[in-house]
C-alpha cells in the first residue's frame, strides 16, 4: 500500500479493501460494487500498488476530466504533486515518471495500449473503473483483458467497479469472479419533486425546449434559498449549459462551467474547493468518478446527451434523451457526498417510474466504425471469439466494416490492412484519421490537424470556417494541445496510401470543406437550385440549411454535422463548410461513378450515360441507341412500380379479365390468375411490350386481345361455356352478366322475364349458380337469390302484392313458375 491504511480517508471501502486484495490474489480478477462516494476510485488503486506489487496499477476512466481529478486526489493523499507516484495520461496529455505507481488513463488510451502491447509489460493490476457506463471503450478493454489474461499473461490482475448494483453479468464475463459489495455510509439526500408549471416539448434531436431551461434556472435559485453549500446542476450540454448561466450570472453564487469541450485547466478549475459559494453548470461528467468540493444541493433536468446512428443515411448524430434511473441516483448521490444535501428533479415522481432503469449500452445505438476498426486490429474483426459485454448489432456492425472496407483500413476477409493500421495510430474516428492523413498532403499538415481537432471535439458551428478563425484567435490550450499532439501524428507515422495531393495551396474556406468531405464523402452536398437552402448530400439524404445562415447560396458544402427527425424527411445541417466543384470530387472521389442508366422516369424510357458522385449527378448525355433488352427491362420496372393503370383498360378488356378471373377462381388451374400481382409477375407471357418506350406506346397496346394470350389452348375455346359474356333468359333476352365479384358472379333481370325459371342458371361447368338480382318493372331491385324455387314460394308473394297496384299494366301471376315471361316491362301505359 502506497499510503499506511490510518492515512486513508474514513470512507466505506477501507472495510473491504483487505477483500478486494485478497479476490485478487487468489481469483485474478474481481467485480467491485461500491456506489459513488465510497472512496473505489482513489483508494482502491492506492491499496493495491503497495512496494510488494509486482508493477504499477493502471485505473481507465471512461472520461478525461475524471482521470486527471482521481490522480489529483490520490496524489493529494500522498502528500506529492501529480506526477510522482500517482500519474495519468489522457490524450494529448500525459504525466508519468519512472516513479510512477499509479497511472491513471482514459479507457481509450488503455485501449490504444492494449493493441501496442497486448502484455501490458510493467503492469501488474488494471482498474476498470465505472463500468456500468458501458462506453465503447470500456467494453472493449474488458474483452481485451480477459484474453490477455488468458492467453498472455495470467498473473494480470483485473478488478472491475460499478457504482450500481448490476455485477452479476460482469462477474459473468470474467469467468464467475468474486463480487465484493461496499455499502454506503453517505449522509442522506432528500428529494424534491420539481416538474415545471407548465408543459414543455420533449427533446428533439440537439433541441430542449427553452421552457424547461427557465425552469432550471428557477429552481437552482430555489435550491440556492432552501440551504447553503454549492450547487451542483445537470444538464445535457454545453449549449444548454450557456443557456442556464446566461439567466444566473450576476446572482448572488459565482457560476462555474464543467463539460466536455473545455480545456483540461477549465475543467479543473471546476473540481477545485472554492471560498464562495458555486453554482456548478455540468453534463454527465460530473456524474461519477469525481467529486465536485462543497456540493450540497443537485438540481437534474433529467437530460443526457448520448450518441446515435441513422446507418441507412449514414448520420451520426448526439440525440438527447431522458436518464435513466440508475443516473438520476448517480446524480442525487452527489449532494451527499460530504454532509446531508438535496436533489432537486425537474421532473415528477410518476414520470422517474417510467424511465429506464439503466442506461442503454453505448454498442446499441452508437456508430461503430471506430469499435470495428479496435476488433479488426486486435484480430477478431466481427468480435467473435471475444466476452464482450453485448453483442453488437448486426445491421451496425455490417455499416461499420463497410465504411472500413471503403476507407482501405480492412480487406474483404475482415482483415486489418497498412493503412488500417495508420488510422488507428493516428486516435481518431477512422473518419477522421482518413481525413487528417488524405488531407495533410493537400491542405497541409498545420490545417489539417486544424480541422480535425475541431471536428473531433465536436466545436462546430453553421459556419465551420468561421468556428475556426474563431479557435485560432481564442486562447484553448486544450485544442492547440490537440492540434499539436495530430500534427506530430502525421509527421510520425505517414500514410502510404495518403491522399492525392497537387492542387496547391487551397483558401482556408476550400481547405476545411475539403478535410470535411475526405471525413464524410457521403455528406457532399451540391445546392438544389442556384440560390437556395435546400440541398441533396452524395449519400442520398436531402438536406436544409437552417433559416439565416451565412451558408445559403453555396453551390457545394461539406456536411460535418447534421440530423434528421424522426420521419422527416430531410435533414437539417447543422455544421458545413463551402465547397467547389473541383474539391467535392476530390473530396468523395470514392463515390464517382460513370455509367449507363436506362429507366422507366416521369413515364418514359430514359436512357443517359451519367457520371454521378454518389446520389448527385454531375453530367449526362443522351443514349441514342440503348439496348433493346435495356429498354425492355425498362419498360418492365415502370409498368410493375406504377401498376397497370398505365396501361388502357377499355369495358371489353375490363369485362374479359373479370371473366377469366372468375373462371380461375371456380376452376383453378389452367385457367389463368389475372389479379395485379399475377399480371405484373408474368408480363412477358402476355404484353407486347416489343415496340413500347413511353407511357403513351403502353396506352395503344389492345389489352383485351393481350389478355387473351393468357389462355391455354386447352382452355381457349371454352371461355364462353365456363364464363359467358350473357346468358340467355326465358323471355329470349340475352342479359349481360357481371363478373366484378369473382366469387359471385350477377345477372340483374325483370322477375316477368324469368317466369318459367324454376332454378337459377349455372356457370363454371354447372359448379356456380349466377346470383339473380331480379328487378321490378323500372329496373329497381326486389330481390337477390340464388334459390329461384325458394323465392317463387315465399318471396314471390310478396313481392306481387306490393308491386302489382302500382304496376298493374305488368303481369303478376299467381304461378309465376307456369306463366308465359315477357319483356312487357319495357312497355309505358298511355
Amino acid at each position: 500500500m502506497l499510503i499506511a491504511t490510518g492515512s486513508l480517508p474514513d470512507l466505506p471501502i477501507r472495510a473491504v479493501l483487505p477483500a478486494v486484495g485478497a479476490a485478487l490474489a487468489d481469483a485474478g480478477a474481481a467485480v467491485l460494487v461500491a456506489p459513488p462516494g465510497t472512496g473505489k476510485t482513489t483508494l482502491v488503486p492506492l491499496a493495491l500498488a503497495g512496494p510488494e506489487a509486482a508493477g504499477k496499477v493502471v485505473v481507465a476512466e471512461p472520461r478525461r476530466v475524471a482521470a486527471r481529478a482521481a490522480a489529483r486526489r490520490m496524489a493529494a493523499l500522498l502528500g506529492e504533486q501529480v506526477g510522482g507516484r500517482v500519474g495519468y495520461t489522457v490524450r494529448g496529455d500525459r504525466r508519468v515518471t519512472a516513479e510512477t505507481r499509479v497511472e491513471v488513463v482514459t479507457t481509450g488510451v488503455l485501449v490504444r495500449r492494449l493493441q501496442r502491447d497486448p502484455e501490458l509489460a510493467g503492469t501488474a493490476v488494471v482498474i476498470l473503473d465505472e463500468c456500468h457506463e458501458r462506453h465503447l471503450d470500456t467494453d472493449l478493454a474488458l474483452a481485451f483483458l480477459i484474453e490477455v489474461r488468458a492467453a498472455l499473461r495470467d498473473d494480470l490482475r483485473v478488478l472491475a467497479t460499478s457504482a450500481t448494483a448490476e455485477s452479476h453479468r460482469l462477474s459473468e464475463i470474467l469467468g464467475g469472479a468474486p463480487v465484493i459489495e461496499a455499502k454506503a455510509a453517505l449522509h442522506p439526500v432528500d428529494v424534491h419533486w420539481c416538474p415545471p408549471p407548465q408543459p414543455v416539448a420533449p427533446p428533439h434531436g440537439l433541441r430542449v425546449d427553452p421552457r424547461l431551461l427557465d425552469h432550471v434556472a428557477a429552481t437552482v435559485r430555489r435550491a440556492l434559498a432552501d440551504g447553503d453549500g454549492d450547487v451542483l446542476v445537470f444538464l445535457p450540454g454545453a449549449r444548454e449549459i450557456e443557456t442556464v448561466a446566461s439567466r444566473l450570472r450576476g446572482g448572488d453564487a459565482e457560476v462555474v462551467t464543467l463539460h466536455g469541450r473545455q480545456s483540461g485547466s477549465a475543467q479543473d478549475a471546476a473540481l477545485r474547493p472554492s471560498p464562495v459559494r458555486r453554482v456548478v453548470l455540468a453534463t454527465a461528467v460530473a456524474e461519477s468518478s469525481l467529486t465536485v468540493p462543497g456540493v450540497r444541493a443537485v438540481v437534474d433536468a433529467g437530460l443526457s446527451r448520448v450518441p446515435r446512428m441513422d446507418h441507412g443515411r449514414g448520420l451520426g448524430a448526439l440525440v438527447t434523451i431522458a436518464v435513466s434511473r440508475a443516473s438520476a441516483t448517480q446524480r442525487a448521490g452527489r449532494a451527499g457526498r460530504e454532509a446531508p444535501g438535496r436533489v432537486y428533479r425537474c421532473w415528477s415522481q410518476a414520470q422517474h417510474d417510467r424511465l429506464p432503469a439503466q442506461p442503454e449500452p453505448e454498442v446499441a445505438a452508437a456508430d461503430l466504425t471506430g469499435f470495428a476498426l479496435d476488433l479488426a486490429l486486435w484480430g477478431h474483426p466481427d468480435g467473435s471469439g471475444l466476452r464482450l459485454p453485448d453483442a453488437p448489432p448486426a445491421g451496425a456492425m455490417q455499416a461499420a466494416t463497410g465504411t472500413l472496407r471503403a476507407l482501405g483500413a480492412t480487406d474483404a476477409q475482415g482483415r486489418i490492412t497498412a493503412r488500417g493500421r495508420a488510422l488507428a495510430d493516428a486516435g481518431l474516428h477512422p473518419r477522421l484519421a482518413r481525413a487528417l492523413l488524405d488531407g495533410a498532403p493537400v491542405v497541409g499538415a498545420r490545417r489539417a490537424a486544424e480541422v480535425v481537432a475541431l471536428l473531433d471535439a465536436d466545436r462546430t458551428a453553421d459556419d465551420l470556417v468561421a468556428a475556426w478563425r474563431r479557435a485560432r484567435s481564442d486562447d484553448d490550450g486544450g485544442w492547440r494541445a490537440e492540434v499539436r499532439r495530430l500534427t506530430a501524428a502525421i509527421t510520425r507515422n505517414p500514410d502510404p496510401e495518403a491522399g492525392p495531393g497537387g492542387r496547391g495551396r487551397l483558401p482556408d474556406d476550400l481547405a476545411a470543406g475539403l478535410i470535411i468531405g475526405l471525413a464524410y464523402p457521403e455528406r457532399v452536398a451540391r445546392a438544389r437550385e442556384p440560390g437556395g437552402s435546400a440541398y441533396l448530400m452524395a449519400g442520398g439524404t436531402a438536406a436544409e440549411l437552417g433559416g439565416g445562415s451565412g451558408l445559403a447560396g453555396t453551390p457545394w458544402l461539406a456536411v460535418a454535422d447534421a440530423d434528421r427527425a424522426p420521419g422527416a424527411r430531410t435533414a437539417r445541417i447543422r455544421s458545413a463548410a463551402p465547397l467547389d466543384e473541383a474539391s467535392a470530387r476530390e473530396a468523395a472521389a470514392t463515390l464517382r461513378e460513370t455509367g449507363d442508366q436506362i429507366g422507366w422516369i416521369d413515364g418514359d424510357v430514359v436512357a443517359r450515360r451519367v457520371d454521378r458522385l454518389g446520389a448527385i449527378v454531375l453530367s449526362e448525355r443522351r443514349i441514342d441507341r440503348p439496348d433493346p433488352a435495356d429498354v425492355h427491362a425498362a419498360v418492365v420496372d415502370g409498368l410493375r412500380r406504377e401498376g397497370l393503370g398505365l396501361l388502357t383498360w377499355s369495358r371489353a378488356a375490363t369485362e374479359l379479365r373479370e371473366r377469366l378471373a372468375f373462371a380461375h377462381a371456380a376452376l383453378g388451374e389452367p385457367w389463368p390468375a389475372v389479379d395485379d400481382d399475377a399480371l405484373l409477375a408474368g408480363l412477358d407471357d402476355w404484353l407486347p411490350l416489343g415496340p413500347v418506350r413511353r407511357r403513351a406506346d403502353l396506352a395503344r397496346i389492345d389489352t383485351a386481345t393481350a389478355l387473351r394470350r393468357l389462355l391455354p389452348w386447352s382452355v381457349a375455346g371454352r371461355l364462353d361455356e365456363v364464363a359467358p359474356e350473357r346468358l340467355p333468359v326465358p323471355s329470349g333476352s340475352k342479359v349481360r352478366v357481371d363478373y366484378a365479384d369473382p366469387a359471385a358472379p350477377v345477372l340483374a333481370v325483370k322477375v316477368q322475364e324469368t317466369f318459367g325459371w324454376r332454378e337459377a342458371p349455372r356457370l363454371a361447368d354447372g359448379r356456380i349458380p349466377v346470383l339473380l338480382h331480379l328487378l321490378s318493372p323500372a329496373g329497381r331491385p326486389v330481390a337477390v337469390t340464388r334459390d329461384l324455387a325458394s323465392f317463387w314460394s315465399t318471396g314471390y308473394p310478396q313481392v306481387r302484392a306490393e308491386l302489382r297496384g302500382r304496376y298493374p299494366r305488368h303481369p303478376w301471376p299467381e304461378d309465376p313458375t307456369t306463366a308465359e315471361p315477357t319483356r312487357r316491362a319495357n312497355r309505358r301505359s298511355s
